[in-house]
């Protein structure tokens, strides 16, 4: 189906690919995985023609009459519905629609008609509103104009779109940093039933896992394809770098032998030619190479100042919201105390921002109680305050304005030194920083006050794997509370011991844990 041989790429005079290469069959299900920054959306770029590269003509094979669909961008905000984009995504099929209407010669008609026939094309509103169900959107989401919806639902719509178009290579590059977790389980699901092939770039754990059949590793600039999903690809990897170790264990011992002799008899005539023989075969044997693990920059979270005393925190009889005429969620209960590691679950739109931002007090309560210790601080961290960073200003500026005004230059560095940041890094303005990296910044300066409860709505978007790792360490290294947020259903097992589902305008406790609500979802009838 795809073959890539010989690949070279660079951007800016740093080498991405180094003649690499892979070989794809037809409906294989790919995860293409590596830290960022590695090149994986270059090669989908490179894939699809989008950039000029030296021999990628030459380097990428695709089989003749394939089709290839990926989400190029975001729906536009326009007065068609969602229903309409979606159809039109799949071009040949909307070309051939229009052509049925306007076309007069009977013989090019029915040619037209085998052709839609041929691609089921009658069937694909039933198949839109299948898959726009799964993703999320109402039934009567359907008709409304797509200026209605935020960007994040007209991108789902945009995934919509090329999932309907089914096109025999499709190509995903982080579709579930759109997603809730409801919306991830039904697309996992989709994409192991998923008819023809598919290519996609992924940092969530759980999904490589349960819908790839393959992973396709970009590191150290070559390619290399491994049956299974990620946790296959690790165990396969780390018996390999094993055997490495072993073998040059093995060339170490046998080239300091050699090595010994050389050294012992090289001056005496009569081994002469047996130190030079010794000389020839140090010189033949060819290095074997280690690969150097990429190590993820630690994340570090300081201990609260100060033991509060439980219940930390208390929502008594709330109503939660933005005004009488748009309640959100009402005659909510819960309460956190100091240890408590709470996963919140539940639809995008249900309310769960609406919930944790009503507990860090960055929205009043329509009516009821918070109740909460005087001395406790929250650390709040969404995707939104990406935005809220300061164009022009350096890595250290925002943090020398987060400490202290007699903090001092040094105090400064040593703290963005702490939150991850190297002396050149500090001097970046903040708009030159990768996706991760102002996520990084952020968590820091969140937690520069040391606070009591970490609440965290969406944090892992812009990390890979690696780094979501380091995060999940470091929160269960933290001593205080955690609120999390995220559609990442590995890190919420590793970090979360109780639930709380917010659906329906209700927010409440939900006594099972993530496995069983992934069930419910997968069960109920989303189309």
């Amino acid at each position: 189906m795809l073959t890539i041989t010989d690949l070279d790429y660079a951007v800016q005079g740093r080498p991405l690919f180094d003649k690499a290469g892979a070989f794809i069959a037809a409906g294989w299900k790919v995860g293409l995985i590596g830290r960022n920054g590695t090149g994986k959306s270059t090669l989908l770029r490179i894939i699809r023609e989008e950039v000029e590269e030296g021999n990628a003509d030459s380097s990428i094979h695709l089989n003749k009459s394939a089709r290839l669909g990926w989400v190029a961008q975001e729906v536009a905000a326009t007065d068609e519905t969602i229903m309409e984009v979606v159809l039109a995504a799949d071009r040949v099929r909307h070309q051939l629609m229009r052509a049925s209407e306007t076309e007069t010669d009977p013989n090019k008609l029915g040619e037209i008609y085998e052709r839609l026939t041929d691609m089921d094309a009658w069937n694909a509103d039933v198949r839109a509103a299948i898959v726009l169900s799964g993703l999320g959107f109402k039934q009567d989401d359907f008709h409304r104009a797509t200026k209605e919806f935020s960007g994040g639902w007209r991108m789902r719509a945009a995934i919509a779109g090329v999932l309907v178009a089914e096109p025999d290579v499709l190509l995903l590059d982080e579709p579930t940093n759109y997603l809730d977790l409801e919306g991830a389980a039904w697309l996992e699901g989709y994409i192991r039933k998923y008819p023809h092939t598919v290519i996609m770039v992924s940092h969530d754990r759980d999904m490589l896992n349960r819908s790839v059949t393959h992973t396709l590793a970009l590191e150290h600039q070559k390619l290399t394809i491994t049956p299974g999903g990620y946790d296959d690809w690790m165990k396969l990897r780390a018996a390999k770098n094993a055997q490495l170790v072993a073998q040059k264990t093995k060339q170490d011992a046998e080239r300091a032998h050699l090595q010994a002799f050389v050294d012992r008899f090289k001056a005496k005539a009569s081994k002469a030619r047996q130190a030079q023989s010794r000389v020839k075969m140090l010189e033949k044997m060819q290095d074997i190479a280690i690969p150097i693990a990429e190590r993820a920059v630690p994340f570090s979270f300081p201990a609260p100042k100060g033991k509060l005393a439980p219940p930390m925190l208390e929502l008594e009889n709330a109503d939660l919201g933005y005004g009488e005429t748009a309640k959100i969620l009402s005659s909510v209960n819960l309460r956190l105390d100091p240890d408590d590691r709470v996963a919140i679950i539940g639809a995008n739109g249900q309310g769960k921002t609406t919930l944790v931002k009503s507990i860090a007090q960055r929205l009043p309560l329509m009516s009821g109680a918070r109740k909460a210790s005087p001395s406790l601080t929250i650390g709040y961290f969404s995707q939104d305050q990406l935005d809220e960073l300061t164009a022009g200003e350096t890595v250290l500026d925002h943090v020398a304005q987060k400490l202290p005004k007699d903090a001092g230059q040094s105090k400064a560095r040593a703290t963005a030194a702490q939150m991850g940041f190297s002396h050149e890094k500090v001097e970046t303005n903040v708009e030159k920083l990768s996706g991760g990296e102002k996520v990084r910044l952020l968590l820091g300066l969140m937690s520069v006050d040391k606070p009591h409860v970490l609440i965290l709505d969406e944090p892992t978007s812009h990390l890979d794997i690696d780094s979501r790792e380091a995060l999940i360490y470091a929160l269960n290294d933290f001593p205080g509370a955690v609120l999390l947020i995220t559609h990442d259903v590995y890190l919420a097992e590793a970090t979360a011991d109780q639930l709380w589902l917010v659906n329906e305008g209700k927010a409440k406790r939900y006594d099972g844990d993530l496995r069983d609500y992934k069930k419910l979802v997968m069960q109920a009838d989303r189309a």
